[in-house]
């Protein structure tokens, strides 16, 4: 199906979809499908209920909703760390891969060293 511009406009606008008609409870089977379908899944965490205000409160100030917010700190912040660990460990595997190049040289080294003393 092709939606033309003014479909999509009527969308936006909230034109379309927003009476009560359209609303119904969605049943478990059909969350689990959506948030399967979206690689969601529930958690459940505790947060200081001043810390769930402040973060509501951040997050209408941007016109988001306060989960969708954390869940996007959460992904930014593990991106940030995930880059850390990965500069870690190639930092690490350089290192062992000098050290490595070194203990192998290392008769060439002693060879050189007594020829020249020759």
């Amino acid at each position: 199906m092709q939606f033309t511009d003014q479909d999509i406009s009527v969308w936006e606008k909230g034109e379309l979809g927003a009476s009560e008609e359209h609303v119904r409870v969605s049943s478990t089977d059909q969350e689990l499908v959506l948030d399967d379908a979206l690689g969601m899944q529930h958690i459940s965490i505790r947060l200081q209920k001043k810390l769930i205000a402040d973060l509501k409160r951040v997050a209408g100030h941007h016109g988001i909703g306060y989960q969708p917010m954390v869940r996007d700190l959460l992904n930014r912040f593990v991106q940030a760390e995930l880059k850390v660990i990965l500069q870690e460990e190639l930092r690490n595997l350089e290192l062992q891969e000098q050290e490595s190049r070194a203990e192998s040289t290392a008769p060439v080294n002693q060879f050189m060293e007594h020829r020249r003393q020759a």
